[in-house]
């Protein structure tokens, strides 16, 4: 019974990792898109929302973005 309890642990755990890898990852790429919506460099948002002790970066991005560019041609 204590090996179960073991396996189980050690899946949760794994579980944990990936999601506090993805979460970052996914808003980096989210802020990236929301940020070339606006006219502001993606790159940049990205790496700022990254790298920014997240989800600092990413309450940053959302409290400080520009009003989103109606009717801009591309």
């Amino acid at each position: 019974m204590q090996e179960i309890g073991e396996s189980i642990g050690g899946i949760f755990v794994a579980i944990m990792v990936v999601v506090m890898i993805a979460l970052p990852v996914i808003s980096a790429i989210w802020a990236m898109g929301d940020a070339e919506r606006r006219g502001k460099p993606g790159c940049l948002v990205g790496l700022l929302v990254l790298l920014l002790a997240w989800p600092a970066g990413l309450i940053v991005w959302l409290v400080f973005r520009p009003p989103e560019e109606f009717g801009r041609d591309y």
